[in-house]
């Protein structure tokens, strides 16, 4: 895939999840990434357990096709050897509090000044204004006001927290990619660059169709747990086995919950796909007693021959090992020259005539510093300089 996004540079301010995960999406379809990391510490995620050897696994995960480079943006000679990288760039992405980037003389304004067609990314948890703008704050908080949280529970049951940074991921990752593309493209046609402003409050906000269409139209929220999609519904929800596992009933669409019905051998439920009162608990308890009847890996046999969307819920050491993941090339191994041997999930978009290729490992901290540098005509006294001054 390195001809999609071949000859665009990409300087990559981020750390931990979000940033790093949005760039190396980019990276993967052939952006040249080059990771800005400071001189003291470096992207936190390096440091975070469990490590490999020198680096975190989570780092390993989303810094593939990258380079690193080590700059104090504090030090006036961090900043020329940023305009001077900015002057080549295509996209800046920064993950930094509102106002930081303005502080360090690096913000939008001061860039598009010495790179008009510059398409620069602020991604936060808040955005660029609004009340909420300037807090601290992580996932649980962001998936906590857009309603997400509020929805996620038994019913009755308190909120739980999901299995995956949704905010971080879709409402930042997958915005913030989704808007530098579009920006690309637009500066493409128009030749200006832009300001793509990206809360991961707004992104996951976004997603929450079904309880927002629930509460347009009936004008009122589902209840926790008690919605359409999130277990108010006997024919779609979680069950649990013979052996304390479960199995995921989706059997959502008429054929579906009759297929199951069938082939468990109560057609007397056919009618009842989604009971209403009483009745509606006394069909989850009988369909409670279908699946306790068999193990989850019984039942797993059982309906890979019946059109019910009826499947084993995995964990995650049996989803990288599953022969669907394995056969869409999800999940993968690749030579690090100081980590070993280390396993990556693979790029999830699958284009035509264009394969997905690591062309790099996750970078070392700093590893390609001076490379950088003399690409920017830097002097070997000139580095050796910028070293001593603790610049890189």
């Amino acid at each position: 895939m390195i001809e999609l996004l071949e000859g665009i540079r990409i300087v990559d301010l981020t750390r931990l999840l979000p940033g790093p995960l949005c760039t190396m999406y980019l990276a993967d379809m052939g952006a040249e990434v080059i990771k800005i990391e400071d001189t003291t510490s470096g992207d936190y995620t390096r440091w975070d357990p469990p490590k490999v050897k020198e680096n975190s696994a989570f780092f390993l995960l989303m810094n593939r096709n990258k380079k690193s480079m080590r700059l104090n943006l504090k030090a006036p000679e961090g900043r020329e050897v940023f305009c001077r990288l900015v002057r080549g760039a295509d996209v800046i992405v920064e993950q930094f509090r509102p106002g930081v980037v303005e502080k360090l003389g690096i913000d939008y304004a001061s860039m598009k000044a010495i790179r008009p067609g510059i398409v620069y990314c602020s991604l936060t948890g808040y955005g660029q204004d609004g009340p909420y703008r300037d807090r601290a704050a992580h996932d649980i908080n962001y998936i906590g006001y857009a309603g997400l949280l509020g929805q996620t529970a038994r019913r009755g049951g308190v909120p739980v927290v999901p299995g995956l940074q949704v905010a971080d991921e879709a409402g930042g990752s997958l915005m913030a990619a989704m808007g530098i593309l579009a920006a690309l493209i637009g500066r493409q046609r128009s030749g200006r660059g832009r300001y793509v402003d990206v809360g991961m409050l707004d992104g996951v906000l976004s997603l929450m169709i079904i309880g927002l269409g629930h509460l347009f139209g009936y004008g009122q929220s589902p209840g926790r747990g008690d919605g359409l999609l999130t277990g108010g519904a006997p024919c779609y929800d979680v069950y649990e086995t013979k052996d304390g596992r479960f199995m995921a009933l989706g059997a959502l669409e008429p054929k579906f919950w009759k297929e199951f019905c069938t082939a468990v051998g109560r057609p007397e439920l056919v009618r009842d796909q989604f009971p209403g009162g009483q009745r509606r608990e006394e069909v989850r308890r009988e369909v409670e007693a279908i699946f306790r009847e068999r193990t989850r890996d019984e039942w797993s046999a059982f309906f890979a021959r019946v059109d019910a969307c009826c499947t084993p819920v995995l964990d995650l050491g049996e989803t990288v090992e599953d022969a669907h993941v394995r056969a869409r090339g999800m999940v993968f191994e690749m030579d690090h020259p100081v980590e070993g041997r280390i396993r990556q999930l693979g790029f999830p978009i699958k284009f035509s005539d264009s394969a997905f290729e690591v062309r790099r490992p996750p970078p070392m901290w700093g590893e390609h510093t001076e490379e950088v540098l003399k690409e920017l005509s830097y002097t070997n006294d000139e580095i050796k300089r910028l070293r001593e001054k603790g610049v890189i």
